[in-house]
């Protein structure tokens, strides 16, 4: 199932061998005045870069606004683990067991996607700089929402992690 919180603590709760080179990556990415994180914050809004990483894992920075909730869709994936990070701003996400999910398309291989209906008994979480939340492949996710109903910048990073074996 997600975990969420202080990147810190998630890190001490992973195989240091399956997230090494996500976790190097996001460290940097929260270092204050490092490459990693200038390129992110500089990054102009509504962009989205893909940085490969080693491993067969790879990095979308991005930078938009935090939409209201009405415009977010729970969505799952097969392939990859998702390691999102909030490197400034803050916003809201929900989680949910895709098994309490009804989907609402096939699933694309392509995109690694699938989508679902909405639900209204997902978890909320709470996102701010320096948090990360991990979502595996049966984890329903709906991130990117306005925090409190503000409308605010979000500079993130999504690390994808291979599900491997």
């Amino acid at each position: 199932m997600a975990q969420f919180g202080p990147f810190a603590s998630l890190r001490a709760q992973q195989p240091a061998e399956k997230f090494a080179a996500a976790f190097a990556y996001v460290a940097e990415a929260l270092r204050p005045g490092s490459p990693v994180q200038a390129r992110i914050l500089a990054i102009a809004p509504g962009t989205t870069e893909r940085v490969e990483l080693a491993g067969g894992a790879f990095a979308m920075e991005q930078v938009y606004q935090a939409k209201p909730r009405p415009e977010g869709f729970f969505e799952s994936h097969r392939k990859y683990i998702d390691v999102q990070v909030i490197i400034a701003g803050e916003e809201a996400m929900e989680v949910e067991d895709i098994a309490r999910l009804t989907p609402t398309m096939d699933y694309s291989e392509e995109r690694d996607l699938l989508k679902y209906a909405d639900t209204p008994h997902a978890s909320r979480l709470a996102m701010r700089a320096g948090d990360a939340a991990l979502f595996f492949p049966a984890d329903g996710h709906m991130p990117s929402l306005q925090l409190h109903g503000r409308a605010q910048l979000v500079h993130k990073t999504v690390v994808k992690v291979p599900v491997g074996e």
